[in-house]
């Protein structure tokens, strides 16, 4: 175990006062009672902070339903899964016999939830501030490849360059009520994508606004 924390230790360019800590960020619940559900809890509340932080930073004058956008292209079990794969930290998990067997080290849900775990022991074994560092040294790449133009897209626009650079069909989008009088009226539209179980509903005063909300909808929930 020793030698999997020193390993993950250089990957983070962070080091544990409390080894335990990191020991049960990389225990997924299939190996033991004792696993890193609750540093994943965590975790994924502190990433949202820092990185709605750091955007409110970069993007002063970015309003709230734009910032939350960029920050939900940014935060993704996607995302988070590939900064995984980049530390190697597949290989440093610790995973009960049928997880192994089925490629445990590869899901792209087990190594977000490991990210969030991990993220989620450096802000109890060394604070906010050591987080925040870590945090943005792991999203650097994101930040980095990502121009502020591409980050401030809108949310059909944002969400349909995801499918697409997954090789994924691009959003269906319906209108499933129209209320309110001719000149007051407000749409209903929900939107089906391949990345969601089930369909996202939007509204606005225009159909185009509608889709816009249900869009920014799905994104909000890959968040998630």
């Amino acid at each position: 175990m020793a030698t999997k924390i020193a390993q993950l230790e250089r990957a983070l360019a962070y080091r544990f006062r409390n080894a335990t800590l990191a020991q049960l960020a990389l225990t997924h619940r299939s190996a033991n009672r004792r696993n890193n559900e609750r540093l994943e809890f965590l975790g994924d509340a502190i990433i949202g902070f820092l990185i709605a932080e750091e955007l409110s930073l970069r993007f002063p004058e970015a309003p709230e339903g734009e910032l939350s956008r960029m920050r939900a292209r940014l935060v993704n079990q996607q995302t988070l899964a590939a900064i995984a794969q980049q530390l190697q930290i597949g290989e440093q998990l610790i995973l009960g016999p049928g997880e192994l067997k089925s490629g445990g080290r590869q899901r792209v849900s087990i190594l977000a939830d490991a990210i969030e775990a991990l993220l989620g022991a450096i802000y109890l074994d060394g604070g906010l501030s050591a987080c925040r560092d870590c945090m943005l040294q792991l999203f650097a790449g994101e930040f980095l490849t990502q121009p502020a133009e591409e980050l401030r897209k809108d949310a059909k626009t944002a969400l349909q360059e995801l499918l697409q650079a997954r090789s994924l069909p691009v959003p269906e989008y319906e209108v499933v009520a129209v209320e309110g009088t001719d000149h007051e009226q407000n749409f209903v539209v929900q939107c089906r994508t391949a990345l969601t179980p089930q369909a996202m509903t939007g509204s606005g005063r225009s159909r185009r606004l509608a889709e816009q909300d249900a869009a920014g909808q799905v994104l909000q929930a890959l968040q998630s």
